[in-house]
């Protein structure tokens, strides 16, 4: 293999359109997404009061892989992410092992994504709304990057906006008590770890920056600034809407809540704002699903030009310059889980094989030409993603090394077989 930053065929590569604002924007709707609408209750129920120190290990982790994914797309500025990274500096499985992991875990994620747009827009009938968002925002996507960044920043804008107003609306509610916000870990440190494990799942979509390096104007100085610039910011979101929630409901009622935004800003004395915060948490998984379609097909695009999945799944629209097969193939599989799966286990599964993602990113930052004290940083990193993975619940955690296994397996009878041929 050659250098993932190599010419493709004439016909073959991908527009480079985006700037360091575009990049930054479609990782702040990758991270600022259904996320944080969904993942502080089951965190707040693992961690207890130890939920804010469970952030501040799911923020140290992410900065980990952000920093390693930073400095690996800056060398390789092609599609694929870690799957390219992985193979270029620890060998072909270890990147096949990264894209394996990248392309099943976040094929769930879209599935998750989709079904918590029906439950906010459409209760009763979630998966057909699911399905419906899949197939809308896969035919945005077909039309070009453009559009897609363009629909992006509108989602952005809309879900900064209703975090801003629970924040407010908390923080200055009667309601508030800076006593519910004493740091401790009630839940003892396996629970802050798996409290820790599920708010990843909110920071995970600064990957969607790096995976996209082929559509990057300048890659080597846009993605750098970009991925650390938008995970500073979301963390910046994330921690004061965990703070304003926890001064309402404390972390038992968190982690009771079904909705706990919502929830929060009707026990602020403001049940109005509830339906914003529903059309808010709609929004926002409508943009971490368009921006997890964007990096799941530009991972299966770098698969299939390395014959890891069906070729023709590398095609590159003439027109539009996407990769429109593999868009619409992982439409079509997206759908189909939206319309039978659930919700809360496509999380947990996704979760474990997105660190097994980031672990790879770390170990492949690792073989980087540095001094000793910046290998610190993936080292870190690798270590945190293998403890939060295994600090998961054990179903999680089963089903995820069962399917990775699965793939490991298909990539030795592929060689087994390819050996023999005459």
């Amino acid at each position: 293999m050659t250098q993932s930053g190599a010419q493709q065929p004439d016909g073959l590569e991908l527009r480079r359109i985006l700037g360091v604002g575009d990049a930054i924007v479609i990782g702040l709707g990758s991270m600022v997404g259904a996320g944080i609408f969904a993942a502080l209750a089951p965190a707040a129920q693992a961690a207890g009061s130890g939920l804010l120190i469970g952030l501040a290990v799911a923020a140290v982790v992410a900065y980990c892989n952000a920093s390693s994914s930073a400095r690996l797309a800056a060398l390789y500025p092609a599609s694929g992410g870690t799957y390219v990274y992985g193979r270029e500096r620890l060998g072909v499985f270890w990147g096949y092992l990264a894209g394996w992991s990248f392309v099943v875990g976040k094929t769930a994620s879209c599935a998750a994504m989709a079904l918590t747009v029906g439950a906010y827009v459409w209760p009763g009938q979630s998966h057909v709304v699911a399905v419906a968002a899949v197939v809308a925002l896969t035919a945005v996507n077909y039309g070009g990057m453009q559009k897609s960044a363009l629909l992006t920043r509108v989602i952005v804008a809309v879900v900064l906006a209703v975090l801003a107003s629970v924040v407010v609306v908390c923080l200055g509610s009667g309601a508030a008590d800076t006593a519910h916000l004493d740091i401790g870990a009630s839940g003892g440190a396996g629970g802050v770890l798996q409290g820790a494990g599920l708010l990843f799942f909110a920071f995970a979509g600064y990957a969607r920056i790096a995976t996209l390096g082929e559509e990057v104007r300048d890659p080597a100085r846009t993605i750098p600034r970009a991925i650390p610039l938008a995970l500073g910011i979301t963390l910046v979101v994330y921690a004061a809407v965990a703070v304003s929630v926890l001064s309402v409901l404390g972390a038992d009622g968190l982690g009771r809540a079904a909705a706990p935004l919502a929830d929060a800003v009707r026990a602020a004395g403001v049940p109005a704002l509830v339906p914003v915060v529903r059309v808010g948490a709609a929004v926002a998984a409508l943009g971490s699903l368009l921006a997890l379609i964007l990096g799941v097909s530009r991972t299966t695009l770098a698969m299939a030009r390395d014959r890891h999945l069906p070729g023709a799944l590398a095609a590159v629209h003439p027109r539009f310059k996407v990769p429109h097969r593999a868009e619409l193939a992982m439409g079509v599989v997206v759908a189909a889980l939206a319309a039978t799966v659930d919700v809360r286990g496509a999380i947990g599964f996704s979760s474990f094989g997105v660190l097994a993602y980031y672990a790879v990113a770390n170990a492949a930052a690792w073989t980087l030409r540095s001094t000793p004290a910046s290998r610190v940083v993936p080292a870190v990193g690798l270590l945190g993603c293998v403890v939060l993975a295994f600090a998961l619940p054990w179903v999680s955690v089963g089903v995820g090394a069962g399917v990775l296994g699965l793939g490991a397996a298909a990539y030795g009878i592929r060689r087994w077989t390819s050996a023999r041929r005459p």
